[in-house]
């Protein structure tokens, strides 16, 4: 059986099927606001870099890399929990551990994150030196990290409600266009750009877009939702977000391990040509990541309901919607390369082996179907922490080895090895612990899953 049948075949099932019709709109919404988002960023970032030049566009990714990091912990895995909790309360209907988790998990989350920035502060005017290059940058940058912890948790409510456009066009859309325009002004004032004014930009942006946020969370939840009188389930949610914490960490560190290490071992002119090459690359996931933004609570309702044969078969119909538009955009940004990183500055075309073998990481992360939110939609975070635990070790390794040896190479290479083994990995414990196969390779085959 051809591909082409496969494809009419599955359009013909979107039609019959009312689930998939939702989701096909859904994910036609997020498809719209991710691909608006990630232009947008991008965008951003070629007018920074060249505003900034090769090492404070450098330095400013370097610090943004520690903040996502220091972000995670801030965030107590509280996010991704809350995502899965709130798709169990509807089914279950427990309006009263719904209300106490919106409730419970904002606060906890921004006094964790405030007395982590704090604490990184301190730390930083102790143990480190006005003279080093990073000093200034990170003092301000840290105070990012209560914003951004605030911004992931409440996007994620917002995506549980199904409410896709307030869960990411605030940090996707608005942020980007706030930090641009204070950018831009700065520039025309002074002259010039630094890493520190762009780092201040946003920070107050990030305090806007969580205000901003909120208020309109609220207001939804209010309109839709009856408020129930708050039962407070913190050590089961602690419980479920503590693997998905250390989940989110290691795979922060494998997406910023590489970044981190040019900063410390090379330069932060090598950080802000990587980076190009980087965030190119992540064009490849895009259609992954919106496909992701509405199917992953349906994981749950599927295997809360038992539901394993409409679990595979949704599972089969994604990894056709999230592969092919990846590839053909894989030949392209591989095709026209050069302009593409020139549009950051002549000098970041050099860029190009790296991103090249940066893509094909991605294409194997987006061939291996959502294997990561299967595990942690379906109770199987613990599981899956241990891989992304293992997949993290093993890129700092590859990463302290190839990077003195082959420079930004080197690091291309290890993220894309390990990206791919974390993927593959994955995709093993989702057909040991739920039975579907949710890789392309799976889902183009004659029989894609067991009678």
């Amino acid at each position: 059986m051809g591909i082409l049948q496969l494809l009419t075949e599955s359009r013909q099932s979107f039609s019959r099927s009312p689930l998939l019709q939702n989701l096909a709109r859904g994910a036609g919404i997020a498809f719209l606001v991710q691909v608006s988002g990630v232009g947008l960023t991008y965008i951003v970032q070629i007018f920074l870099a060249r505003w900034l030049g090769t090492a404070e566009f450098g330095i400013y990714e370097y610090v943004v890399s520690w903040t996502l990091l220091l972000a995670i912990f801030g965030g107590l895995g509280l996010p991704t929990a809350v995502l899965r909790f709130i798709s169990q309360y509807q089914v279950t209907q427990q309006w009263q551990q719904l209300t106490g988790l919106i409730r419970g998990t904002w606060r906890l989350t921004g006094v964790i994150s405030l007395a982590l920035s704090l604490g990184t502060t301190l730390l930083i005017l102790t143990f480190q030196n006005s003279s080093w290059i990073y000093y200034k940058p990170l003092l301000i940058g840290v105070w990012m990290v209560p914003l951004i912890a605030l911004v992931q948790l409440q996007a994620e409510m917002a995506r549980a409600f199904n409410k896709i456009i307030l869960a990411y066009a605030p940090f996707r859309l608005i942020e980007p266009c706030l930090v641009l325009l204070g950018a831009f002004i700065l520039w025309k004032i002074n002259s010039g750009l630094t890493s520190e004014g762009v780092l201040s930009l946003s920070v107050f942006s990030l305090i806007i877009i969580v205000g901003i946020q909120w208020y309109l969370l609220q207001h939804q939840f209010k309109r839709e939702y009856q408020p129930a009188t708050p039962d407070y389930q913190t050590i089961e949610w602690l419980r479920v977000a503590f693997p998905l914490l250390l989940q989110g960490v290691f795979f922060i560190v494998l997406n910023q391990t590489d970044i981190l290490m040019i900063g410390t071992i090379i330069s932060p002119e090598a950080v802000g040509i990587y980076s190009a090459a980087a965030k190119t690359s992540v064009w490849v996931t895009f259609v992954l990541q919106a496909v992701n933004t509405v199917v992953a609570p349906v994981f749950t309702t599927l295997y809360t309901q038992n539901d394993r044969s409409g679990l595979q078969s949704l599972v089969g119909t994604v990894a056709h919607w999230i592969f092919w538009p990846s590839l053909l955009l894989s030949i392209a940004i591989i095709a026209f390369a050069n302009p593409i990183l020139g549009l950051f500055g002549s000098e970041f075309v050099v860029a190009r082996l790296p991103m090249t073998i940066l893509i094909l990481g991605q294409l194997v992360n987006v061939g291996s179907g959502s294997v990561g939110y299967l595990m942690v939609m379906t109770g199987h975070q613990n599981q899956s922490a241990m891989i992304f635990g293992c997949s993290a070790i093993t890129n700092v390794i590859l990463n302290a080895i190839t990077i003195p040896l082959f420079g930004i190479v080197g690091a291309a290479i290890s993220t894309a090895l390990t990206m791919a083994m974390w993927n593959i990995f994955l995709h093993v414990l989702v057909v040991r612990y739920l039975n579907v196969y949710p890789s392309i390779i799976y889902a183009i085959l004659p029989k894609s899953h067991p009678d």
